[in-house]
């Protein structure tokens, strides 16, 4: 671009906020004064954020302009009833439906009835009132905005009604469709107010940007505006040769839901600890991130806590250290049809990470195909399990050789600065 464009940039995870949600537009606007764009990014001033990783805070760019505005979250006020359930729901761990507890669907039939499209909805009106004042002033004629929360998405379509702006609707996981949908115990009112809102959002945006391919064939059926697939990625990591684990690690970095309990993963390892003798001396299963209470549960029933290395949530930069010294990394999704769509954000760091994957997810997995393009690991779906013990097997003879590796091809596609000019010329288009 031969002159500094302005960028708006509506999100609401930024850091300080930890997972995978904030990754995304700290990296591009990391990399677009590169390509000559000014990014300006509007975020809460006061955000209920469930997980906090201040080293983040560090990685924001210097050439970027930040706008802050107040925000009233009900999470605020439900965390009277139960801070923890609250903290939990608000970062999408929601208990299995067979488990729930009264309190469980109490909660969770007002975050899907009376907060529509999520609770961050109070945010809209005084955004708008306080981005059009600032958009006429600086004369700035795009905007993205960036969901979840798809309440962000109602803010550019207010903007877009009054000032006839060029606005681009950035959904980093689908709206309706998405696999915690259906658990928010919707009326036929909400269910219904939600689609008519998707619809409008979809609409109305000059051109709409998904992060896989099925995300797209879904929205198209929905509206004829552009669409455009811009995938997560890796960025350039400054961190420090890693020794192996001594021991067979398989580990699985974010968070374990209720719903994404691999039980064929948990058969395939009682199998092959009883099959092979000294598989259970070398065994180490690591969970790093939030676990529900219903995967560590199964995990006991199949006798394996004893291989169990349980870390919780650690900050970003150990994320990517326990990513180069693990044996295997476990990428795990939930099997429903709703979830073809969903290609984890640490997929690309595991692509980089020198590390073999195995990944389990329904049949027709969005991320399955990158995985076997990238030659970086074997995916399975769920019926598969003799093929996984197979493959865990294989992988277990190769790290008793000091074998065990990947071997990555056409990885570069996926670099946060490769897929930031994929974006800039998208804008170049408006």
């Amino acid at each position: 671009m031969s002159q500094t464009k302005k960028l708006l940039i509506i999100t609401y995870y930024w850091p300080p906020a930890g997972g995978p949600g904030v990754q995304r537009w700290l990296k591009f606007v990391k990399y677009l004064p590169d390509f000559g764009v000014q990014p300006i990014v509007y975020i809460p001033q006061n955000p209920t954020y469930p997980i906090l990783d201040l080293n983040l805070e560090s990685e924001v760019s210097g050439k970027a302009i930040i706008l802050k505005n107040s925000i009233f979250e009900p999470y605020q006020l439900a965390s009277f009833l139960s801070k923890k359930k609250t903290k939990k729901i608000s970062s999408g761990i929601i208990p299995n439906q067979k488990k729930q507890s009264f309190l469980d669907k109490f909660l969770l039939w007002i975050r899907g009835n009376l907060f529509i499209p999520d609770a961050r909805f109070f945010w809209v009106k005084p955004s708008v009132a306080y981005l059009e004042k600032y958009i006429r002033e600086n004369e700035i004629d795009t905007i993205i905005t960036s969901g979840p929360p798809h309440s962000l998405h109602l803010i550019g379509l207010e903007l877009k009604l009054k000032l006839n702006m060029n606005w681009l609707a950035d959904f980093r996981d689908p709206w309706t469709t998405i696999g915690y949908h259906k658990s928010l115990r919707l009326s036929h009112y909400a269910a219904k107010k939600h689609k008519q809102l998707e619809s409008r959002v979809l609409n109305s945006a000059d051109t709409i940007i998904v992060t896989s391919k099925t995300t797209k064939t879904e929205f198209q059926a929905l509206t004829n505006k552009p669409i455009a697939v811009i995938t997560n990625g890796f960025d350039v990591e400054k961190v420090a040769k890693q020794t192996l684990d001594s021991k067979f690690s398989l580990a699985h970095i974010g968070s374990l839901l209720s719903e994404r309990n691999p039980k064929i993963l948990w058969e395939s390892l009682v199998e092959l600890c009883a099959e092979i003798p000294d598989f259970k001396n070398h065994l180490e299963i690591k969970l790093i991130g939030a676990v529900s209470q219903e995967v560590i549960a199964t995990m006991e029933q199949f006798g394996l806590t004893q291989y169990l290395k349980s870390l919780g949530y650690v900050s970003h930069s150990e994320a990517v250290e326990h990513q180069r010294k693990s044996q295997v990394l476990l990428l795990i999704e939930i099997n429903s049809e709703e979830t073809k769509s969903i290609i984890p954000g640490k997929l690309f760091e595991y692509l980089i990470s020198g590390r073999p994957i195995i990944a389990i997810g329904p049949k027709e997995s969005d991320f399955a195909e990158i995985i076997a393009n990238t030659n970086t690991g074997v995916f399975f779906d769920y019926s598969e399990k003799h093929k996984l013990k197979h493959t865990i097997q294989e992988y277990y003879n190769q790290f008793l050789e000091g074998k065990l590796e990947s071997h990555g091809i056409g990885l570069q596609q996926y670099s946060r600065k490769n897929l930031t000019q994929q974006l800039v010329e998208l804008l170049q288009q408006h």
